[in-house]
């Protein structure tokens, strides 16, 4: 028998399943239809016993007889008779009910609870006339009902679940007996039909499992039939004819592969420590493009040892390395935890860059969170120098953000990922500009807009660096402030203002007014010397307020 008599002797099962399945649709759809002529019945009856009622109310209205109460009980009465003449089982229930859930008759002996006539209440305020399923009595009950104005009480037919829908119960359990007889049948002839299609396959793999576990390309597979699973046996085998020839090729090539990782991984080990780990990601990914330098706007940001000789006069050249190394990993962890470039080490000094090779878009706020953290750290790296009897480093850091050319510079011979362009030598000024203006951290105007509205900031002046004429505005920023300082940098940078709208007695009041705040205060201590000078001795027309700076 071939493989297509073999599919037939599958697919046969299947479509009796299919055809069972069908007559379990039909029989759960006769039972759909069994549970709404049930529903219809209850339905009927109520309606039936709200018709008598009516009736037998529009006849006491016509006999003047609706404020007697010997006629009214009589009507009630008869209603109720009505009702018990309407019952069919020993489990069907009528009940009147009022509006505070309790029974005001019954064709029935029934026991209810506070929970049940709270929902009795509830179906008497809503006007319920739905079919429902509820609790009474501790028996589950299929209610329907309707609302008999002229007594104010609610009429509910109700019959006991079990009992409403017994017919449909019998149907779904033997309807589930069926379907479970049809399933178990097709999985019999489902098992015993498939494992004549599959013996050769199985055969197969299991052959193929001996060559993974040996490795013995050598074996072959038996043929079994001469149909479509024979051709497949017989193919297998000169499959693994020629996998036999190419396993000793795979097996140079895969050693060639490993050896090429190892060397991989011994290059990336080694040169991670010397340039930036996505770096070397992306040259092993694209090695050409890593030739071509590209325009980008980056932070760059320049960090400095105040002192630096001195320190190193004062101290043993082992402990001013040991000191240097713990600096370094302190400040560079920062930096790289910010996503930030370690560039170069320049004698004490740190170039980082923050924006290549890889753009994040918090870059610029990342660099001015690296440049606080750095001044923050070095006090805790400070208290640890003092208890090892070693000086303190005082730091200062410079920030500038705008474009730049970045890429590989250099030759064949040496290249370095760096970065070029006037915002390098704007970050350089301004970590130089830390010393004169008593600040830990200085950033330019082009980060301003980044920290304006994230952190604390104070407007430092305006100063043209050497080599450039244009004046750039300067600002020192604080992840934090006091109240005292919170004021003062607020009067500060109010008298900034009035002092560039040329108003220098009110610049005079606001720098002193910081004064008073802050003692000592270097920078409103300064501006308020120069706002002094130029109240005798005013600045030309066109003045800007640029402070050209002599040093670097």
């Amino acid at each position: 028998m071939n493989v297509r008599w073999k599919i037939v002797s599958v697919v046969m099962p299947l479509l009796l399943v299919t055809i069972t399945l069908v007559g379990v649709s039909a029989v759960l759809s006769s039972t759909t239809g069994i549970t709404r002529i049930a529903q219809d019945f209850l339905g009927f009856k109520a309606d039936e016993l709200q018709k008598h009622g009516e009736s037998q109310w529009r006849l006491l209205v016509e006999n003047n007889f609706t404020n007697r109460p010997d006629m009214l009980s009589a009507m009630q009465g008869g209603v109720l008779a009505y009702a018990q003449s309407l019952v069919r089982t020993d489990t069907e229930l009528v009940l009147a009910v009022d509006a505070d859930g309790a029974i005001q008759g019954a064709t029935g002996e029934i026991t209810l609870d506070d929970n049940d006539r709270a929902r009795l209440q509830r179906i008497f305020a809503e006007r319920d006339t739905s079919l429902q399923i509820i609790p009474l009595g501790g028996t589950e009950r299929v209610v329907k009902g309707f609302y008999f104005a002229p007594f104010d009480w609610f009429y509910l037919f109700t019959e006991a679940r079990d009992t409403f829908y017994q017919d449909t119960d019998r149907i779904i359990r033997e309807s589930a007996i069926i379907l479970a007889g049809a399933v178990v049948l097709s999985l019999v002839m489902l098992l015993v039909f498939s494992g004549q299609l599959t013996r050769p396959m199985t055969a197969i793999i299991a052959s193929m499992r001996r060559i993974i576990e040996s490795n013995d390309l050598t074996e072959r597979v038996g043929i079994e039939y001469r149909d479509e699973t024979g051709q497949m046996a017989h193919t297998f085998n000169i499959m693994l004819g020629e996998l036999e020839k190419a396993y000793q090729q795979i097996k140079s090539y895969a050693f060639q592969a490993v050896l090429a990782q190892k060397k991989e991984a011994k290059i990336r080990n080694i040169f991670q420590k010397y340039v930036p780990q996505d770096l070397i990601d992306r040259f092993f990914t694209n090695p050409e493009s890593m030739l071509v330098g590209e325009n980008r706007e980056l932070s760059i940001l320049f960090s400095d040892i105040r002192s630096f000789t001195s320190i190193s006069e004062a101290m043993r050249p082992d402990d001013l390395v040991n000191s240097l190394n713990r600096y370094f990993s302190v400040m560079v962890d920062i930096i790289m935890n910010r996503h930030g470039i370690i560039d170069k080490y320049i004698g004490d000094a740190i170039m980082a860059f923050f924006g290549a090779p890889v753009h994040h878009d918090e870059d610029a706020l990342n660099s001015v969170m690296a440049g606080l953290e750095m001044t923050e750290q070095v006090k805790e790296f400070n208290r640890k120098q003092l208890a090892a009897g070693r000086p303190e480093f005082r730091i200062g850091v410079g920030i500038a953000y705008g474009e730049v050319t970045v890429g590989n510079i250099g030759t064949e011979k040496k290249m370095d990922y760096t970065v070029i362009g006037d915002m390098v030598n704007l970050a350089s000024r301004l970590e130089g500009l830390t010393k004169p203006y008593h600040q830990e951290l200085i950033i330019g105007e082009t980060l301003f807009p980044v920290v304006e509205h994230e952190m604390p900031w104070r407007l430092l002046d305006t100063v043209a660096v050497k080599g450039k004429t244009r004046g750039v505005r300067i600002y020192t920023v604080s992840r934090r402030l006091n109240a005292v300082e919170e004021r003062a940098w607020k009067r500060h940078n109010e008298a900034m203002t009035v002092f560039y709208n040329r108003d220098f007695p009110a610049a005079v009041e606001g720098f002193d007014g910081v004064l008073a705040m802050l003692k000592d205060d270097p920078i409103a201590r300064m501006m308020g010397d120069r706002a002094r000078l130029y109240i005798n001795d005013p600045p030309p027309q066109g003045w800007d307020g640029v402070e050209v700076m002599k040093t670097k």
